[in-house]
Order: C-alpha cells, then sequence, then structure tokens
C-alpha cells in the first residue's frame, strides 16, 4: 500500500517510531531504531503493511531498502512470520545476515532469541539461493561490494560440490576472511587456500 513515508518522527521507543507525516502520525514497527533521529524532518523510511487475521494491520518501516528486501524474503519463509524477521534484523546487520547465509552459518543465525538449530537451517535452505541470485545480479549489494559477496558464495558453493559438510564450509570460510582480510586474492586461490585448511595441511 505504501512504499515509503517521509515525515518527521516524534517518538522512538523498542522497536518502533512514531512518524508525523502532515498531521497522521504513523506507528512503525522497525528493526533498528538506532539508524533513525528523533524530531529530524524529512525522514524517509520504507515501509510494508502486514495483515493478520486476528490482529489486523501492522505497518513496518525500514531506514534503507536493503533491509526491507531482507525483511520480506525472511516472512516468505514458511512458518516464519514478522515478529522473527523483526528479531533477527534487530540483532544483527543486514551485512551480518547476508553473510550468514551465504556461508550457511546455521550455529551463527541459532544465536539469535527465537532461533533454534532447526529454524536456522530452514531459514538458510529456503535463503541461500534467493539471496545468491540477488547478489549477482546486482539487486543486493551488501556493504557496497557485491563481488566479495559473490566470490564466498562461489567457494561455498566449490566446497559444496566436494562433499564438505556445512561446519567445514562455515569454518573454512571464516579462516579465509580473517586470513585473506583487506586484500584481495583470486579465486583458486581462495580454494587452494581453504582446501589445506580443511585438509590440516597448513604451511
Amino acid at each position: 500500500m505504501f512504499d515509503y513515508l517521509v515525515g518527521k518522527i516524534t517518538e522512538i521507543g523498542e522497536k518502533k517510531v512514531t512518524l508525523l507525516v502532515n498531521g497522521f502520525a504513523f506507528l512503525l514497527k522497525t528493526p533498528q531504531t538506532a539508524n533513525f533521529k528523533k524530531v529530524e524532518d524529512n525522514q524517509k523510511i520504507f515501509t510494508y503493511m502486514h495483515w493478520n487475521q486476528e490482529k489486523g494491520p501492522s505497518l513496518f518501516g525500514f531506514k534503507e531498502e536493503m533491509e526491507r528486501t531482507l525483511f520480506l524474503l525472511i516472512i516468505e519463509c514458511s512458518k516464519i512470520g514478522p515478529s522473527i524477521a523483526l528479531s533477527i534484523l534487530s540483532q544483527m546487520t543486514t551485512e551480518q545476515f547476508i553473510e550468514i547465509i551465504t556461508t550457511q552459518n546455521e550455529k551463527g543465525l541459532s544465536s539469535v532469541n527465537g532461533i533454534g538449530p532447526k529454524k536456522a537451517e530452514q531459514i538458510i535452505v529456503q535463503l541461500k539461493h534467493k539471496i545468491s541470485k540477488l547478489i549477482s545480479t546486482g539487486k543486493l549489494a551488501p556493504s557496497g561490494d557485491q563481488q566479495d559477496f559473490t566470490q564466498w558464495q562461489n567457494i561455498n558453493e566449490v566446497l559444496t560440490s566436494l562433499n564438505y559438510s556445512k561446519p567445514e564450509i562455515s569454518k573454512a570460510i571464516k579462516y579465509l576472511m580473517e586470513k585473506h582480510s583487506g586484500q584481495t586474492p583470486a579465486l583458486d586461490k581462495l580454494i587452494r587456500s581453504a582446501l589445506s585448511f580443511l585438509s590440516g595441511n597448513l604451511n
């Protein structure tokens, strides 16, 4: 119904803000209230209206469009509603969430309040290909660096094809991120490094 609203934030609460638009006060549920400043004119908030058969409509607000995109992807997952999506995005940044999905880090996602191991696995399975596709097409570019995330996804796919387990792949990618922080090594070098790590043959 609404793509975005522009107005003045008059109140900031826990996971919610009140936005005054031309005399109308909209109560918006939002995962990151720290992104908003109180009593600042012309704040643009991307919105999503959700309808619950028992409770009626709820309006959600997001500082960045990417945050809204991820929220909508999460609630598309089976048996995952807005409250869980709000909880996930309130406990981590969009970049951290994308990294968790692309590296299939079930342990990282299950650390979120309300998300157990089974639910974390379910969300990752349902979102990994969708997020990978959005990154590869440029519709989702975390941290302004789409290439890095595409590369980690490529490494993940190579290691998966070699029958490494999800925990092994997660540990390997974490190792690579730490070892090559601030560098831009070629994909084949990263794969060799990952294989050396996984085989225990580190020099």
